[in-house]
C-alpha cells in the first residue's frame, strides 16, 4: 500500500534528514517507527502525507505516485486518505469539541445530516461525546488527545499518521491511547506512529518495528 523507493531527504541548509531509506507497509498494517529526536521519523510521516516532498526517490500511497503531485493534488489526498495525530494536538483552543472535530470536512461541504452523523459516530467512538459543547481550552490534556483522534478519523481515512502522540501524555493516558491504536487497526487502518516512548516497543499488535538513527533504517 506505501512504499518509499530509495528516499533521500536533503534540506536547504544542507541538513541530511534522511539517506536512502526502502520502505513497504502493507494495508492494515501498524508499524512503528522508533527512534531518538532528530532520527528521521516525522520526516517520513511528512514524506508520506505529501507535506514534503524527497529530494530523491518515490513515495507511491496505492500506487500513486504522492511525491510527484502537484500541491493542490496533495490537498485533496490528505483531506480524503490520511487521518493526522499531533504530539501537541493542533487543535483551535477557542472553538468547542464539536466544532474542532468538524474541520476537515469544511471542504468537502456536507449537508447538515452528513455532518452529524460523522460527528456522532466518532465522539462515540472514542468517548468524547459528553464534552461535544466545551472550549477545547478548558479540557484535560487525555480529553485534547481524544479531540484530536476524532478529528483525525472523522472523514474515515485508510491512513492514520501518528507523531510522538504520547509524548504529552502521562502513563496512564498513554496506555489508554495505545488501546485507541488497538482499535483502530482491528478496523483495518493502516497505522504509523513515530515516537520513542519505550510502551510501544513491546506491544503484540505492532506488525512492524522500524528504527532510525541519523536517517538511516538501522533495525526492522
Amino acid at each position: 500500500m506505501i512504499e518509499l523507493k530509495t528516499i533521500s531527504k536533503v534540506y536547504d541548509n544542507n541538513i541530511v534528514a534522511l539517506q536512502n531509506i526502502n520502505l513497504n507497509i502493507q494495508e492494515g498494517e501498524l508499524v512503528v517507527l522508533k527512534g531518538v529526536s532528530g532520527s528521521g521519523k516525522s520526516t517520513i510521516l511528512s514524506l508520506i502525507a505529501g507535506l514534503l516532498k524527497p529530494t530523491s526517490g518515490d513515495v507511491l500511497v496505492d500506487n500513486k505516485h504522492i511525491s510527484k503531485l502537484p500541491d493542490h493534488f496533495c490537498s485533496d489526498y490528505r483531506r480524503d486518505t490520511v487521518g493526522f495525530i499531533f504530539q501537541k494536538y493542533n487543535l483551535i483552543p477557542t472553538l468547542s469539541v464539536q466544532e474542532n472535530i468538524l474541520l476537515p470536512l469544511v471542504p468537502l461541504n456536507p449537508d447538515e445530516k452528513e455532518l452529524h452523523v460523522k460527528l456522532e459516530n466518532v465522539m462515540n467512538m472514542f468517548q468524547i461525546e459528553h464534552k461535544k459543547d466545551v472550549i477545547v481550552k478548558n479540557l484535560s490534556g487525555g480529553e485534547q488527545q481524544r479531540t484530536a483522534i476524532a478529528r483525525a478519523n472523522v472523514n474515515n481515512p485508510k491512513i492514520i499518521l501518528a507523531d510522538e502522540p504520547t509524548a504529552n501524555l502521562d502513563e496512564k493516558l498513554s496506555k489508554e491511547f495505545i488501546k485507541i491504536l488497538q482499535s483502530l487497526k482491528k478496523l483495518k487502518k493502516t497505522i504509523i506512529v513515530a515516537t520513542h516512548d519505550p510502551l510501544f516497543f513491546d506491544l503484540d499488535f505492532v506488525d512492524k518495528m522500524i528504527e532510525l538513527h541519523n536517517g538511516k533504517v538501522v533495525c526492522c
